[in-house]
């Protein structure tokens, strides 16, 4: 490969081949796969009359980021929902406003879904009343869901579809909020599944258009690769049909690596029927690990904690299984050969799936298995040992810190949140973080993630741990070969080196040596994907 001429070259600019690799002048790009690297004079001979060449002037490029955890999926259907993000929407009257016009917009009786409201951003610093979404839609069942996606509130016309009355019992790993003996509309952790499992079904295409929509909008961010973590939850497998098919119709922008939801209400156990298990699939399309819950969201007040919340002191959270029904699940995917991932919030739920991945580890080493940690936001040092005693790996969300950092010091106290998200103490102790966004929960942009790792301040500038800071350089490293050694595909991507895949960002500045506040202003020119260009924000890139 190395005479051959190459099909683009990136020269004249810093390409960040990784953290271990460090940097070099131009990359050489032949059949999908980084051919060479190097200074400009060493790639010169790779240049022929059809090679496309790409001065880089003051960009930096980077290995094309790769988003560990999030719902590409939901983050294309939820830009046909009603936007309440917290960000846009801070009034109670804004909410509605929004949500009225949908009505407006719309048939009697048909569903007004919304989604990413933060009542911590809200004036009243509440959720919506079900009564206030009676008043604008009488005819119509309303679902709005919390930015966090662990609770929602229902109108009385979704709540009766759902077949909840004022007399209702709490639902095993959820609850559903009762004041002056009548509902709220209120629905946290699984008894949000009472509501949405009424909602009419999408046809398989518009599945596939919700993908490809968040595709789209992820290479232009610069992220090549993303992990779905709940593949099921929104259709049961219909969700891994529309990911084949998207890939079958070349509709598919990132590369997919996808969680598949276990336990009694996911499709895990159906899916190894039809012989679906980790590992299983291509470098556009791989089936990962089987996803299982334990607790909720810190912002929502149901992860859960060793010590409760601060503003509520009889409340420690939700716990969304029993220690036996973990230990039996893990268990048994375990026994399986599945990659396993746990959704863990509170240190009290991570001491939960610890101890279940250790009991599983008696019959069946899981060493070599990478089991999964996600989010695990509120650790300490004890469990992190044992992470790395177990050989597992972990996907939190820095960007966390920036959107919902002022909540958690509000519902946590000063100093939780100060220990929370410890990038620094996970990579100096040998493990490896895997950067990610939970879009549609967050935002997807990686630049808000990196200035979270790099300066650990909210966008209110409060500064939340300093000593948990990493250097962009890291911070990159995080978010790019992290996230592949998180899906056993280090050997493929997430580094600029000969024989990798040509997954790459080309950064409108130099984001290693630009002020840290740079980050949040930063912008991707170009994404190359596989080779080819997926992305171009000025529609014809220089070129010499």
């Amino acid at each position: 490969m190395a005479g051959e001429r190459a099909d683009i070259v990136l020269r004249g600019g810093r390409i960040f081949r990784g953290l271990a690799e460090g940097f070099s002048q131009a990359i050489a790009i032949s059949g999908g796969a980084v051919q060479a690297t190097g200074s400009d004079d060493d790639i010169e001979s790779l240049i022929g009359p059809e090679t496309r060449v790409i001065d880089l002037g003051a960009r930096v490029v980077v290995p094309g980021f790769n988003d560990a955890h999030q719902h590409i999926l939901m983050l294309g259907l939820a830009q046909l929902e009603v936007n309440l993000r917290g960000a846009e929407v801070q009034t109670i009257d804004e909410l509605l406003r929004r949500v009225q016009a949908r009505v407006a917009a719309s048939r009697p009786g048909e569903w007004i879904i919304g989604g990413r409201y933060d009542h911590f951003e809200l004036d009243v610093k509440r959720h919506p009343f079900r009564e206030e979404l009676d008043a604008i839609a009488p005819e119509n069942p309303v679902f709005l869901k919390r930015t966090c996606g662990h609770m929602g509130v229902a109108n009385s016309m979704a709540l009766r579809l759902a077949g909840l009355g004022e007399r209702v019992s709490q639902p095993p790993g959820g609850h559903i909020e009762v004041q002056n003996g009548r509902l709220t509309g209120l629905l946290q952790e699984r008894a949000q599944e009472l509501v949405t499992r009424v909602i009419p079904k999408l046809p398989l295409d518009a599945l596939v258009q919700g993908i490809e929509a968040g595709g789209r909008l992820l290479v232009s961010q610069g992220i090549t690769s993303v992990m779905d973590a709940g593949v099921g939850l929104k259709q049961g497998l219909d969700d891994y049909d529309a990911f084949i098919e998207a890939r079958r119709q070349g509709r598919l922008p990132v590369r997919a690596y996808l969680a598949l939801t276990g336990g009694p209400n996911g499709v895990q156990d159906k899916a190894l029927e039809r012989g679906l298990r980790t590992g299983l699939g291509d470098d556009w399309v791989r089936v990962g690990p089987v996803k299982l819950f334990t607790d909720g969201s810190a912002g929502g007040l149901t992860a859960a904690m060793s010590v409760p919340y601060k503003c509520n002191c009889d409340n420690r959270g939700i716990f969304i299984w029993t220690d036996s029904q973990l230990d039996e699940m893990v268990a048994r995917y375990n026994a399986h050969g599945l990659q396993i991932a746990i959704h863990a919030i509170g240190d009290a739920a991570i001491a939960q799936a610890l101890a279940a991945v250790e009991k599983a580890d008696r019959d069946v080493p899981v060493r070599g298995r990478r089991h999964r940690i996600e989010h695990c936001g509120f650790i300490t040092p004890a469990q992190i040992a044992t992470m790395r005693r177990l050989g597992m790996t972990l996907a939190p969300q820095p960007v966390f810190l920036y959107e919902f950092g002022d909540l958690y010091v509000d519902v946590l106290g000063d100093d939780r949140p100060m220990k929370s998200y410890p990038m620094r103490s996970w990579l100096d102790a040998g493990l490896s973080p895997a950067a990610s966004s939970d879009a549609p929960v967050s935002t997807s942009d990686p630049f808000v993630n990196l200035y979270a790792m790099v300066e650990r301040r909210s966008n209110r500038r409060t500064l939340l741990g300093a000593h948990e800071r990493l250097t962009v350089a890291e911070a990159v490293h995080c978010l790019t070969l992290n996230g592949a050694h998180a899906s056993f595909a280090e050997d493929i991507k997430g580094r600029l080196v000969a024989g990798q895949r040509a997954d790459l960002a080309v950064i409108d500045r130099d984001i290693f040596t630009a002020p840290a506040e740079a980050l949040l202003e930063a912008r991707v020119d170009l994404t190359i994907v596989d080779g080819a260009i997926a992305f171009d924000r000025h529609g014809a890139i220089a070129t010499d």
